[in-house]
């Protein structure tokens, strides 16, 4: 498959130099053009009309989303993926009705962005040359598509009284960057919750089945509660 074209929005020059090494690093995508202004950025898009674009909310002119709404007016055959300090589930949800392909909140780790484009990258190649499609073969996409593993798409009433769908990402996403089983405490640290508040959240990601508990016994002392997301 051919390198897939990409746009990188970014107004931090710092942030976007990171992340530019971050995409070259992971290969499979060509940046095409780069816009530190949402002005720049809907100039260069309609131009090139690259097929993935990785964009910032907080830009000096216009808002992220409001160039998501724009691209989509136009009719633009681009996917979006938003990057941003953004965790308002407001701004979230606006994202995803727009067709966000993924929302990746920053701070993030390289593994993060690393499982975004590797998902968007399988994601193409099983739709390239292709004029029809299967069921079956709808079905396995759907799961590769990066979009379908957002857990801030669920309505606010699945959750319990307390829980929070950004958080609940968060949490989960913290989860996927580790190979390993993690303690509530571990999820606590790392996310920056309470760690009471963690245990909730795992409990509840647990009760989804979207992760396992695994109980260690160590020489001495108390069992520890892991938990692992379920491959």
């Amino acid at each position: 498959m051919n390198l897939i074209d990409l746009i990188l929005v970014e107004d931090d020059p710092m942030v976007m130099e990171v992340n530019e090494g971050f995409i070259k690093r992971i290969g499979g995508f060509r940046i095409c053009g780069k816009a530190r202004t949402g002005k720049k950025a809907l100039e260069i898009i309609r131009n090139l009309r690259p097929r993935l674009v990785i964009l910032d909310i907080y830009l000096p002119d216009l808002n992220g989303i409001q160039i998501l709404k724009e691209i989509r007016q136009l009719g633009i055959p681009t996917d979006i993926i938003l990057i941003t300090a953004a965790q308002d589930v407001a701004t979230v949800q606006a994202g995803l009705r727009f067709g966000v392909v993924d929302y990746i909140i920053k701070p993030f780790k390289y593994e993060r962005i690393h499982t975004a484009l590797n998902n968007y990258y399988s994601y193409a190649e099983q739709l390239q040359n292709r004029w029809e499609i299967n069921q079956e073969d709808l079905d396995r996409l759907i799961k590769i598509h990066p979009h379908q593993d957002t857990l801030a798409n669920r309505s606010r009433e699945e959750l319990p009284k307390g829980l929070r769908e950004i958080t609940l990402q968060q949490v989960y996403n913290f989860l996927k960057e580790t190979p390993i089983g993690l303690s509530a405490e571990e999820v606590a640290e790392g996310v920056g919750l309470a760690r009471v508040t963690a245990r909730r959240y795992l409990e509840y990601l647990e009760k989804m089945d979207r992760v396992l508990l695994e109980t260690q016994y160590g020489a001495v002392g108390r069992p520890i509660n892991k938990y692992k997301i379920v491959l």
